[in-house]
Formats: C-alpha cells, sequence, structure tokens
C-alpha cells in the first residue's frame, strides 16, 4: 500500500473580513450587498421619510445609487463589507449594515453605517443581525474588539447598542461636520471578546423571550 502522505498541508487562508458572506438567522438574512438592491433601498429609506432624520446620514431616495457604490468600492479597498438586510417572515430587504473601518492588522472592525425601515424596527430583526455580525467577527475572524459609532443626539441608536451589551468608551467632541453644518460629537462603544459570551447569552435570551 502506498505511504500516506507526510507533507506539510499550507495553512487554510484566513478569511477576509471585507468578504461580505450570507449569513443567515430566523427572522433575517444578511445578504451581499449589490447593485440590483439599490430600488429595494430607495424603498426603505423613503419609509416615513428615514432619510430625513437630521442625526443619521442615511441617503435619500435619489443618493441611493451612489451609496450602493461607495460602500462597493470601499469593499474593493478591503475597508467594508456591505450587505442588506432582509426580513424572513415578509421576504422583504428592509435595511442595510456593513462592517467598516475593518483593520486586520489589528483584528478590530467597525459595526455601522446601519439603517433599518420604520417597519422592520422593534420587530426582533435588528437584534438577530447584530447577533449574526458579531459571531462572525469574534469566531470567524477572530476579533479582539466590534465598534459602534453614533451620534451624541441619537438617544434611539445609544440605547440600541447598549442593549447589545456593548460599553461606552468615550465622546469624540466635534467630531464630523453633518449635512445640515452642525457638529457631530461622535459617542464611541465596544464589545471585547472577553465579554462576547455574555453579550452572545444575553442577545439569544432577549430573542428566545420575541424581545427586540
Amino acid at each position: 500500500m502506498p505511504e500516506p502522505d507526510q507533507r506539510p498541508r499550507p495553512p487554510e487562508p484566513a478569511p477576509d473580513p471585507a468578504e461580505a458572506v450570507p449569513l443567515r438567522g430566523e427572522r433575517v438574512a444578511l445578504e451581499p450587498l449589490a447593485p440590483g438592491h439599490a430600488a429595494d433601498l430607495r424603498a426603505v429609506v423613503a419609509e416615513g421619510d428615514l432619510h430625513r432624520t437630521w442625526c443619521t446620514r442615511i441617503p435619500a431616495p435619489d443618493q441611493v445609487e451612489a451609496e450602493v457604490e461607495r460602500r462597493l468600492g470601499l469593499q474593493r479597498a478591503g475597508t467594508m463589507a456591505p450587505w442588506v438586510v432582509r426580513r424572513l417572515d415578509t421576504g422583504a430587504v428592509c435595511g442595510a449594515t456593513t462592517y467598516m473601518a475593518i483593520t486586520p492588522e489589528h483584528r478590530r472592525l467597525e459595526v455601522g453605517s446601519t439603517f433599518l425601515a420604520p417597519s422592520a424596527q422593534r420587530t426582533g430583526v435588528n437584534a438577530e443581525a447584530k447577533l449574526l455580525l458579531l459571531t462572525r467577527a469574534f469566531e470567524v475572524l477572530d476579533c479582539v474588539a466590534v465598534e459602534f459609532r453614533t451620534h451624541w443626539h441619537n438617544a434611539t441608536s445609544r440605547r440600541a447598542i447598549e442593549r447589545l451589551g456593548a460599553k461606552q468608551d468615550g465622546v469624540l467632541r466635534s467630531h464630523q461636520v453633518m449635512p445640515d453644518g452642525s457638529l457631530r460629537d461622535t459617542v464611541v462603544y465596544s464589545i471585547t471578546a472577553a465579554e462576547w459570551p455574555a453579550a452572545r447569552s444575553a442577545l439569544r435570551a432577549r430573542l428566545a423571550r420575541g424581545a427586540a
């Protein structure tokens, strides 16, 4: 019989954090963003005039194609992984989200540039989408920390981030100029790898009892 091959095998290539692989849960599927999603996303940002929320950077319906191309360009540069969020109960695209500010050398990234249709908020869609993203970040990409950033005045976003188990790192004062000319104070949160098991258990329990 032939001798077994004893030659060392090359290591498996590390997963690419800028690859937006499909992710699926019980309520939501995250699909890699493509130009063909623009029509669905125009409907999302038009719902309830979502794009007019002053303390966020959500594209207007006529800016969606440019925003899709911007995100895909950042993906080609290796600094973003963009997805659309699809509800599994209705089959409708209800938002978008990304890994951004990807720095593989430091094993860090930010979950951000997220927007969700008003009809999908408080349904568990956001919680499960974040569970999918965090699971990949910590358990596949081996991140040491995942950041979240939001406007100081976006109380809804801040509460949602805190419900994920993220802790506030600090506030970047006068960090960005908003489209209306006002200055944004950016609140920075993170979950570390050491905190992830407890945050994961809390998220799973929240989803199991039907909490949003």
